[in-house]
C-alpha cells in the first residue's frame, strides 16, 4: 500500500482499564497533538482529558454509528487531519468498535499508527498461571447454544479467554460446565480498579461464588485448557466403574450423564457418550 503523505494519520490510542495513571506519555501526547479525537462515549473520554488538561475536539464512533461515522473521519483524514481513535476503556478494536473504519482507512491510503498500552486481555492473562502459554481469544462468547457449544468444544484443549457482561457471567459459567465439563477457570474483574479481582477454580465453586455473591463491573473469564489442569481421560477405568455402578442402581443414561458431570472435569455429552458406547459393547 502506498501511503498518501498529503493525508492525515489514523492514531490507534489504548486509554486506561479504570487507574487513570495507566496511560502512556506518548498516548496523552498524541491526544493533544491531534485535530480531533473519535470516542465510544464522549462523556467517558472527556474525565480522562480533564483529568489531563487536553483540549482536543471529540465526537463519537461507536457500534449504533460507526458505519456513518468512519464515512466522515475517512473524510477529515483525507483533507489532512490526524485523528485518534479510542474506546471507553483498553485498546481499541478489541472487541470494540473501529473495524469498519480501520478497513476504510487501508482502503484510502491512509496511514494508521498502532500505540502499545492497556488492554484487559493481556492484563488478565499476566497474572493468571497457565500450565500451557497458549491461549485463544474469542471476544463474547456467542448467544445462541449451538454455537457456544461449538466454540467452547473447538478450543478446550486452549487457554480460551472472552469478555462476559456481570448479568450474564453465571449463565456462561453453567454453560461451560455443561459443555465441556467441571474445568478449571479464572474469572478476572475490574482489573487496575479498587475493587480488582483474580478467583480461579473448578467452575462449579465460580457458580456457586458468584450465584450467592452477583458481580459487577467489567469482567474477563479464561478457561484453561482441559488437557492442562487435571481433567479426567474418557478411557479412565474409574468412570467405567461409576457407569456401571449408577447402571446397576437403575439410573438412566441421562441421569448418570448429570452426575457423574458434577464429579467429573467431564461434559455431560461427553459422559452420555460413553454411557451409550458401553451398552453397545
Amino acid at each position: 500500500m502506498t501511503i498518501n503523505k498529503d493525508k492525515g494519520i489514523l492514531y490507534i490510542c489504548p486509554t486506561p482499564l479504570g487507574n487513570l495513571e495507566d496511560i502512556t506519555f506518548r498516548v496523552l501526547n498524541t491526544l493533544k497533538q491531534v485535530d480531533y479525537i473519535a470516542c465510544e462515549d464522549t462523556r467517558v473520554t472527556q474525565k480522562l482529558l480533564n483529568h489531563y488538561n487536553i483540549s482536543t475536539k471529540l465526537f463519537s464512533c461507536h457500534k449504533f454509528n460507526e458505519k456513518q461515522k468512519s464515512n466522515k473521519i475517512i473524510e477529515l483524514l483525507n483533507q489532512g487531519n490526524n485523528i485518534a481513535l479510542v474506546s471507553d476503556a483498553g485498546t481499541p478494536l478489541i472487541s470494540d468498535p473501529g473495524a469498519e473504519l480501520l478497513k476504510q482507512a487501508y482502503q484510502n491510503n491512509i496511514k494508521v499508527v498502532p500505540l502499545p498500552g492497556a488492554c484487559a486481555l493481556i492484563t488478565a492473562l499476566s497474572a493468571t498461571y497457565l500450565e500451557n502459554p497458549l491461549f485463544i481469544f474469542i471476544g463474547f462468547l456467542p448467544k445462541s447454544n449451538t454455537e457456544k457449544e461449538n466454540i467452547l468444544n473447538k478450543y478446550k484443549d486452549i487457554n480460551t479467554v472472552f469478555y462476559e457482561s456481570p448479568n450474564r457471567l453465571v449463565k456462561s459459567l453453567e454453560d461451560i460446565k455443561n459443555f465441556i465439563g467441571n474445568c478449571k477457570v479464572t474469572v478476572t474483574r475490574e482489573l487496575t480498579k479498587i475493587y480488582e479481582e483474580f478467583n480461579t477454580g473448578e467452575v462449579q465453586e465460580l457458580i456457586d461464588y458468584y450465584t450467592n455473591k452477583p458481580p459487577k463491573g467489567e469482567i474477563t473469564v479464561i478457561i484453561h485448557a482441559i488437557n492442562n489442569n487435571g481433567s479426567i481421560n474418557i478411557s479412565d477405568t474409574q468412570i467405567v466403574e461409576d457407569i456401571n455402578a449408577l447402571q446397576k442402581q437403575g439410573f438412566s443414561t441421562k441421569e448418570i450423564s448429570k452426575i457423574l458431570s458434577t464429579l467429573k472435569s467431564l461434559s455431560k455429552k461427553e459422559i452420555y457418550n460413553i454411557t451409550l458406547s458401553l451398552k453397545k459393547d
